[in-house]
């Protein structure tokens, strides 16, 4: 049987990769959650991973993160660095960060409060405690206040935006960071009409400078965003290319999208 990279062969080349990730494997009491997982993303790629419940995808980012330490395999960040070898704080160090799909903002605080709370967790504990913020940070808040469409909105307690407000804060506190991989869990759930658009386009410019990967159901969205689009099911990788691709791949219809939805 082919392996996934031997499926796949622009996985075979390791140029332009940020992220490698090679016969990754991770076991619960005898469950396989990852399977010999191979997976790649490149520098500035807007990459899309879906897959029905159950395939492995949340396993795959709590890998990346740290938060889950796999069986067997490797996942290897600009080619030197062995993520699983990383604790979760030094993984967030190298430039990684994720966005689960609630979002996680101080909701007495403001926005502004808020992306500055970001600012200061990246710096160590004395310069958490001495050190006021910066006039180069007060303007990084103000440009971050622009690119996430809150600027209007940055003296405004963070718990009277609206739910899709919320999330782009959120990506606002990952990006205020500058990191090079973003991970983003269904970033648009619950989201209005209006506000997937808006977080499209963000997404679109955003990926211009780094890579990210974005987990997601809402296959229109899909549509919108995605470079490439990576299908797993039971732990594995089983298709990947553009929408076109995917849609005609005959095991994602069984197993994943179904004729109704395509």
């Amino acid at each position: 049987m082919k392996g996934t990279a031997e499926k796949f062969p622009e996985l075979n080349s390791e140029r332009n990769k940020l992220l490698l990730v090679r016969n990754l494997s991770v076991f619960f009491h005898g469950f396989i959650a990852l399977n010999q997982l191979d997976f790649a993303i490149n520098t500035c790629e807007l990459k899309c991973l879906i897959g029905p419940n159950g395939a492995g995808k949340t396993t795959l980012l709590d890998v990346l993160t740290g938060r889950v330490k796999p069986n067997q395999g490797s996942a290897m960040f600009r080619q030197q660095i062995n993520l699983p070898d990383k604790t979760e704080s030094e993984i967030s160090q190298l430039g990684i960060s994720r966005k689960f799909q609630k979002p996680a903002v101080f909701e007495e605080q403001s926005v502004f409060a808020n992306l500055e709370l970001a600012i200061s967790s990246k710096k160590n504990i004395f310069g958490r405690i001495f050190t006021k913020l910066s006039s180069l940070d007060f303007d990084r808040i103000l440009v971050m206040g622009e690119t996430i469409s809150l600027s209007s909105k940055l003296g405004k307690p963070a718990g009277t935006l609206s739910h899709g407000e919320k999330q782009w804060l959120e990506m606002g506190m990952l990006l205020i960071s500058d990191p090079k991989l973003m991970l983003l869990d269904e970033p648009v759930a619950g989201m209005t009409a209006s506000e997937i658009d808006r977080t499209a386009e963000l997404l679109l410019s955003l990926s211009v400078s780094r890579a990210i990967l974005v987990v997601e159901h809402d296959m229109e969205f899909v549509r919108k965003i995605a470079d490439q689009i990576t299908v797993m099911d039971q732990g594995s990788v089983i298709a990947e290319g553009d929408m076109a691709q995917i849609q005609s791949d005959r095991k994602v219809r069984e197993v994943y999208l179904g004729e109704e939805r395509l």
